[in-house]
């Protein structure tokens, strides 16, 4: 991958496969909206996978990596959320006033807490 501070550029297959990421990701959100289980669950499958290619690739690129990772925490949570609604545990409570789709907050704050890592302590050391 050609860089330099100023300039990032995707390679083409990569930029091919963060498309077709994005077109998984939009049929299993709505497949979610529309309420088709079979499809929104599959669909997470190769949203998810190419999320992991993605960031793996990126493993040179503080940036991207921590920027991927925090998509993979994003897709996970999303997903956990898809399903607790689909198979219907998402209301139950677990403890006191914590709800089954309450977990879906983990990998969001993991998520979060790998984009502040990047901004406060690693994107000072490439710049």
């Amino acid at each position: 991958m050609s860089q330099t501070k100023a300039q990032f550029e995707l390679p083409l297959k990569l930029r091919r496969y963060e498309n077709l990421h994005i077109i998984f990701w939009l049929l299993k959100d709505m497949a979610w909206s529309m309420g088709w289980r079979f499809m929104g669950v599959s669909m997470i499958i190769p949203t998810l996978l190419i999320s992991i290619y993605m960031t793996k690739k990126f493993k040179g690129n503080p940036s991207e990596w921590y920027h991927n990772l925090a998509v993979i925490c994003w897709i996970v949570a999303n997903s956990y959320w898809m399903i607790s609604e689909f198979f219907g545990f998402e209301e139950l409570i677990i403890f006191s006033w914590i709800k089954w789709v309450h977990l879906a907050l983990v990998p969001f704050i993991l998520g979060l807490i790998f984009i502040v890592y990047f901004y406060l302590f690693v994107r000072k050391r490439i710049t």
